[in-house]
């Protein structure tokens, strides 16, 4: 009869750095994720941002008007 303790161990040795290399990898993905410029504000248009900002309510109509004709210039 063959010994196959020692294959077992070594699958899983593999499987124990597989699992490790994949959650250290899902923690830098989260963090990345989550940091601020994330969400694509870096790459978006003062058009787009402030068309962002007019619909969350962060400024009114007016003031939205003001300055879509200040960056149309």
């Amino acid at each position: 009869m063959h010994d196959w303790i020692g294959v077992e161990h070594m699958a899983g040795m593999w499987l124990w750095w597989v699992m490790g290399i994949a959650i250290v990898a899902g923690i830098v993905w989260a963090v990345l994720r989550s940091s601020p410029g994330a969400s694509g504000d870096a790459g978006s248009s003062a058009e787009e941002l402030l068309k962002r900002r007019y619909a969350q309510g962060d400024i009114d109509q007016d003031e939205y008007e003001r300055r879509l004709r200040d960056l149309r210039q």
